[in-house]
């Protein structure tokens, strides 16, 4: 038996490190880049059929680069690590067709910043995830990984799912509603939305400017931390410890009607005993112009995506979905005003977060209305995470409770801008007190390497 057998022999579920673990044991020479590449890329073969996450993926490649990897010396922070891209970031060695048979095939010259800055680290590019037509509203053929009668979420579906599968430790998504932290809810797994631009977009897809923000989808807050360190060209290190037990702020937001008794549940328990931990929980309301920014979103979402969509909208309209084509002719048919009107409400409406985070040094608020939906053709209702998106905040979610079908169900976490390393910390302090590590098991197939 080769050293490459006996490797992966005595590890064999190296797909379901941490990232962290993972480039510790690459480095320490525990394991190589190519076991835990084969790893991932066996998981894949196993359960992709199924669940779908994945669609442009190059067994082959991944593992060639794993290889080089090996005979190099370390590159960076992330030398082995592999991740998954949405497939509207761009890639200069696989297509970039962001869900559309418009770009079905198409091959961009360069890798968007995001891509380059982790490659350039020691990340091995696994391969594109499924999203949503052009990170929008029609789906992805990806099913939930616990329920595959149920959506994933979207747009970063593909992410959401590959990374609850154990079929790769991390991977990008993006987020111009709720893109990010709904999916990450409905599969059982851990969602962070920087503050706005924190991430360097180039190369990215824009569905509408005003809102779009790479995110990150991981199992651990550590994970999520590593990876945000390289690209905001930072060294990596661990997560600041939280020396006193924070005030957090009990934020249910003009919503809280629609939600499912489920996220109530999640919520309130994580109230309860957070409160019980020695946190001070402190009820906010947001002032009462909060309200009209559901509203503004949908103004700023329609009317931006039709405005970016011009090429694609002139050329090649019959091969636009007939949902997508909707929210085009909204967003045509919307007034430069009532644009304007909507931007000026976000705008104040952000510097009025300044005196909600004078009493709370964290928000805890619904993500989604509940469980995942049943069905793939719907992605769920994006609105708890779309104010906070407007607002520009940086949010995590946690998949903290379950729901009535055994369904992993996420609560949200907010901190104010450009505070995204304070957010990471009280998160964790926040995770270690609910004492929760893996909240939901799903049924084990036959063949499945499954999740522990």
């Amino acid at each position: 038996m080769s050293r490459e057998e006996r490797v992966t022999a005595s590890t064999p579920h190296l797909n379901e490190l941490a990232a962290t673990d993972i480039v510790r044991g690459i480095a320490a020479g525990t394991f190589t880049c190519e076991a835990v590449v084969h790893a991932c890329v066996t998981r894949i073969a196993d359960q992709d059929g199924i669940i779908r996450a994945w669609t442009n993926f190059d067994p082959a490649a991944a593992l060639a680069e794993a290889r080089v990897l090996d005979r190099a010396a370390m590159r960076g922070p992330l030398h082995g690590l592999p991740i998954g891209v949405k497939d509207v970031i761009d890639t200069f060695d696989m297509p970039t067709e962001m869900g559309s048979p418009i770009y079905r095939g198409h091959r961009p010259p360069a890798d968007g910043a995001c891509v380059a800055l982790v490659r350039a680290a020691g990340a091995v590019i696994l391969g594109k995830t499924a999203t949503c037509e052009f990170a929008g509203v029609t789906a992805a053929p990806t099913t939930n990984p616990h329920d595959e009668t149920r959506t994933p979420g979207g747009s970063s579906s593909g992410s959401a799912a590959a990374v609850a599968d154990c079929m790769v430790p991390i991977a990008f998504g993006t987020q111009t509603g709720g893109s990010v932290l709904r999916p990450a809810s409905y599969c059982g797994v851990i969602g962070y939305k920087p503050t706005y631009n924190a991430f360097n977009r180039f190369g990215v897809k824009p569905a509408a400017e005003g809102l779009d923000t790479i995110g990150l989808i991981a199992r651990t807050l550590d994970d999520v931390a590593l990876v945000r360190a390289v690209l905001l060209g930072a060294k990596p290190a661990p997560l600041d410890r939280v020396p006193i037990a924070p005030r957090i702020g009990l934020t249910r937001t003009h919503m809280w009607a629609n939600a499912q008794p489920e996220t109530v549940d999640a919520v309130e328990d994580a109230a309860r005993r957070l409160d019980d931990a020695g946190a001070q929980i402190v009820e906010t309301a947001l002032p009462d112009e909060f309200s009209g920014l559901t509203h503004a979103r949908e103004i700023i979402n329609d009317y931006e995506r039709a405005m970016g969509m011009a090429y694609e909208w002139h050329h090649h309209r019959e091969r636009i979905s007939e949902r997508l084509r909707k929210i085009i002719e909204r967003g045509l048919g919307i007034a430069h005003a009532d644009y304007v009107a909507a931007v000026r409400l976000a705008e104040h409406c952000r510097t009025a977060l300044d005196a909600v985070f004078a009493a709370a040094d964290v928000l805890l608020a619904p993500c989604v209305r509940g469980e995942a939906p049943e069905g793939l053709h719907h992605t769920g209702d994006p609105a708890f995470q779309a104010l906070w998106t407007l607002l520009h905040t940086p949010t995590v979610t946690l998949p903290t409770a379950i729901g009535p079908h055994g369904l992993p169900v996420g609560i949200q976490l907010v901190g104010p801008r450009h505070e995204d390393a304070r957010l990471l910390a009280l998160s964790q302090w926040i995770w270690d007190k609910l004492g929760i590590r893996r909240p939901w098991r799903r049924t084990r197939r036959s063949g499945d390497h499954g999740v522990r």
